[in-house]
């Protein structure tokens, strides 16, 4: 995908945040540092992101924030550049949309639109408005399947683009949260595209406990591609799944211990929530040396937390499998 027509491919990616960084490339395969992509206005891509209204003085942001403290060692939320004082006696959090994208020209003006998915399982359109070589992003659009808003079963909605059919109209396919990958047919124009209903081309995989064996997991990200050079768009499935450690069983004598310190684990956890209610709950103290001992107490039970993990082994692990489907 060339973004900013200079004849060399660059990339995109989405973002926990939700984001969407660009990497621009170069010659010789090389690719620039990611920037964040931004609107004709100016303004930070991220669809459902940002500060977020809370009727009670609290703060939550959906995007690429941090926690700092003042001059004055106040707690602030640094966002954009700005840099927002946490309310006395108020919570704040950062959370993110877990945004997915695929650039493709959707409406078929020659221009590279944005086809964005979110954590919530929607599909956004972002138009293109400028050229090929200076690309200007409008308002984005949520799309839609047989007049209902696109909400993908287990949320993470992660598209792609691909004329699956083979009418010489762009599709939409979806790969979900729970595993599945949908297809969304285009019986519009090329220009126009609109949407059936989604029918699955990938069920869900059954849940159970993590197994040593490779299997299917979640959050499917999708890509369509003649894979095997027979003519016909396969998929590639990129996953989440949890697996047992492969590692030997433990002895008696390591279950034993390896219980109590999880005992004593989520002892101490219960002990960090409660300092966290104390400090950002919604009655949180507000007599300064109380909420400086708290900080410190917060501090030491953090510290304490972190070693006893280390301690303890890991139930399960977190893979990435990618997976051929060869079209039939």
């Amino acid at each position: 995908m060339d973004l900013d027509g200079d004849g060399h491919i660059d990339m995109l990616s989405g973002s926990w945040p939700g984001e969407i960084f660009f990497f621009k490339g170069f010659p010789a395969g090389r690719f620039g540092e990611a920037v964040k992509l931004k609107d004709k206005n100016g303004k930070t891509i991220n669809i459902g992101g940002g500060r977020r209204p809370d009727s009670d003085g609290s703060i939550l942001i959906a995007g690429d924030a941090k926690f700092e403290k003042d001059d004055k060692g106040n707690s602030i939320v640094v966002y954009e550049g700005e840099k927002i004082p946490v309310p006395k006696g108020k919570s704040a959090g950062i959370t993110g949309t877990a945004s997915s994208v695929c650039a493709f020209d959707w409406d078929g003006n020659g221009t590279i639109d944005l086809i964005v998915g979110d954590i919530g399982g929607s599909v956004y359109f972002v138009p293109n408005e400028g050229t090929k070589t200076n690309p200007q992003f409008g308002t984005e659009q949520m799309l839609e399947a047989d007049g209902k808003r696109i909400n993908i079963p287990g949320g993470d909605a992660g598209p792609t683009v691909a004329d699956w059919d083979g009418d010489g109209k762009p599709d939409l396919i979806v790969g979900a949260g729970d595993g599945s990958v949908w297809l969304y047919r285009n019986v519009g124009t090329r220009e126009k595209p609109v949407l059936q209903a989604g029918v699955p081309l990938v069920a869900a995989p059954p849940r159970g406990d993590p197994i040593v064996a490779a299997r299917p997991g979640v959050r499917t990200k999708v890509c369509a591609v003649d894979f095997d050079g027979d003519g016909k768009l396969d998929l590639l499935v990129g996953d989440m799944a949890e697996q047992k450690p492969d590692r030997p069983d433990p002895t008696p004598e390591e279950k034993k211990e390896h219980d109590k310190l999880r005992k004593e684990f989520d002892e101490v956890l219960g002990t960090y929530r409660k300092l966290v209610d104390k400090l950002h709950g919604s009655k949180a103290v507000t007599d300064e040396d109380e909420r400086k001992k708290a900080r410190k107490e917060l501090e030491e039970t953090s510290e304490r937390m972190m070693k006893l993990r280390e301690k303890i082994p890991a139930e399960s692990e977190t893979h990435g499998w990618v997976w051929f489907h060869k079209r039939k």
